[in-house]
């Protein structure tokens, strides 16, 4: 790989800032400096660095984010911050954006990376990854509501029908007196706004939101809102 190149993708300056450390001496490949962009590295064994920071090159990376609530799920947004904006700068790699999306108003975890493959397979519809949810919900539910989750709740209209696949909803508790419900509900598709319209279809309102799964990758306890991890391999 060309050094410009390898420094672009691994530092976090532009190429016309990258381009003026190089020519100045401040850039170095196993110890010795070098001024031609141009010249090509081995970028996994070769140590390159500049002003004595040494980079690693990483073609992918994947970060845990437990999202907080007034964060849009995308890369730029002209009234509100972004998940990429949570971020520290040296993680800000070239391409990075949220796998799926999670509402203004919803919190839990969500997936961060370059990959466009693995964010296809975590979301492509035929994939059916699972994505558990907390809820607080207002209003009591039917009676049957689990029963009706699992063969498939019709969110849609009497003139566009739209059914989901069978859904998982637990029930953890009820209060009577405020007409209150906290559940977890499992879904294997990403419909908009999916698990607000199921649950206002069984009776009640989701009046907070958090997503605790998607496949494999559990929310992190530990990482208070806001914050993230690399994850490992």
């Amino acid at each position: 790989m060309r050094l410009d190149k390898f420094l672009s993708e691994t530092a976090t300056e532009s190429r016309s800032e990258l381009k003026k450390m190089i020519k100045k001496g401040l850039v170095k490949v196993n110890g010795e400096i070098i001024k031609n962009p141009s010249v090509h590295i081995d970028e996994n064994s070769d140590e390159i660095s500049i002003n004595g920071k040494v980079f690693e090159y990483r073609k992918f990376v994947y970060y845990m984010l437990n999202k907080p609530q007034g964060v849009v799920s995308a890369t730029k947004d002209n009234l509100h911050k972004t998940v990429i904006d949570l971020l520290n700068d040296e993680d800000k790699k070239k391409g990075i954006f949220p796998v799926g999306r999670l509402d203004i108003d919803t919190e839990g975890l969500l997936i961060l990376t370059n990959d466009g493959e693995f964010s296809h397979n975590l979301l492509a519809p035929n994939k059916h990854v699972s994505k558990k949810y907390y809820a607080k919900v207002e209003g009591k539910l039917v009676s049957d509501a689990v029963e009706k989750c699992k063969q498939g709740i019709d969110i849609g209209t009497e003139e566009e029908p739209e059914v989901c696949k069978s859904a998982e909803l637990e029930i953890i508790s009820v209060d009577e007196g405020r007409s209150t419900t906290e559940i977890y509900l499992t879904i294997s598709e990403g419909k908009f706004h999916q698990v607000k319209r199921m649950i206002k279809k069984l009776g009640g309102e989701v009046v907070y939101l958090k997503r605790l799964s998607m496949g494999k990758y559990e929310l992190d306890e530990t990482l208070k809102l806001g914050d993230y991890k690399e994850l490992d391999k």
